[in-house]
């Protein structure tokens, strides 16, 4: 089954590709993606944007997987702009979007807290006291230290909320930590830091704010490990045809045509799994249970692809001036932020016995 993009969705695949097909420094993607408007696609025509969502915003997720890149778009787009589209009032929406929109700026979320990856009930909590005051501790949250507000959820008195914390407040500590790709990543304590109602996120009203960053949250992770498996399918696909042993492409052999044919498999299921998952969050209907199913087949599938991707490779494969890494890399780091195949298998049981 294949899912066909409209004349829009077209013309963002195509554009994106075309920006990304130039090897750049992750500063200069950023610049890039805005001068050719990949940034404002979701924002509403008021704020000079496109008007346009999800669907769109994945795609532009997916081309930059194809080349591993490590621009702040995942964190931004996914995680930023459409969960502040979707959840902000206008002076929020007219704060934050447009500098993103310019390259101007970054936004992220603190969506895991320790041993609770993408938590519904935060630890994190929000005390009333004339203003909130915020305290709890957030990890693996990408580029905080460079974003302008990172979208924080925490406990409320009767529910849950999301808050736009700025990284520099009194009372925000970050701690850098390490990934496999080497993008910037943060644990982030919350000692009392104040925060107003101007702060909170409650457009679909108290507890489904953080379900909805969840949503696009997983839709951008999964559209963005789609590329990243695309992208290591075809290098792979080209070196084990170019290779020659024994006089012959590597593709010529049984054992190396049967691993190529599992990095596929791996390949198109995840694409299906997200691209469905995608569209039913972007045609108004419940994605919840697609995009877990997303989620847990690339956590669960695509290390394993990338390992075989790296043994067809055999020496340069391991040669870091060689790209293969970036996607392995990137992977790693993506598999950390879904959670990891475990969590995601739970989920999935949970919703089964539900």
């Amino acid at each position: 089954m294949d899912f066909q993009f409209d004349e829009t969705q077209t013309e963002v695949t195509a554009l994106a590709a075309r920006v990304l097909g130039k090897e750049r420094e992750p500063a200069d993607t950023w610049r890039a993606l805005a001068d050719a408007g990949l940034l404002a696609l979701a924002l509403p025509a008021e704020l000079g944007g496109d008007g346009l969502g999800v669907a769109e915003v994945a795609l532009v997720l997916t081309e930059l997987g194809r080349v591993a890149s490590t621009a702040p778009a995942l964190a931004s787009l996914a995680f930023g702009v459409l969960p502040v589209t979707a959840l902000g009032g206008p002076d929020q929406r007219s704060a934050l979007l447009p500098p993103v929109a310019a390259g101007e700026s970054v936004l992220t979320a603190a969506l895991h807290e320790p041993s609770a990856p993408f938590t519904t009930r935060p630890a994190t909590v929000a005390e009333s006291a004339g203003d909130w005051r915020l305290s709890g501790v957030k990890v693996g949250v990408p580029f905080a230290a460079e974003a302008s507000r990172i979208l924080t959820p925490a406990s409320l008195p009767g529910g849950t909320g999301v808050f736009l914390v700025d990284p520099r407040a009194d009372g925000v500590t970050l701690t850098p930590t390490r990934t496999s790709s080497g993008t910037p990543d943060y644990t982030m304590t919350l000692d009392s830091v104040t925060v107003t109602d101007a702060d909170l996120l409650n457009g679909h009203g108290p507890g489904e704010s953080i379900a909805t960053l969840h949503r696009f949250a997983l839709a951008g992770a999964v559209a963005f490990g789609d590329g990243l498996l695309a992208g290591a399918l075809a290098l792979t696909t080209k070196h084990v045809g170019e290779r020659e042993q024994f006089g012959r492409p590597l593709a010529a052999f049984q054992a190396v045509a049967q691993q190529i044919a599992d990095v596929y498999v791996a390949s198109r299921t995840v694409q299906l799994a997200a691209r469905s998952a995608v569209w039913r969050l972007a045609a108004g209907l419940d994605a919840g249970a697609e995009l877990d199913i997303a989620a847990y087949w690339l956590a669960e599938e695509a290390p394993a692809a990338l390992a075989a991707c790296h043994h067809l490779h055999g020496g340069i494969g391991v040669d870091e001036t060689y790209p293969l890494h970036r996607f392995s890399s990137a992977v790693k780091d993506l598999g950390r932020t879904l959670g990891g195949a475990s969590h995601r298998l739970a989920g999935l049981g949970e919703l089964v016995a539900g």
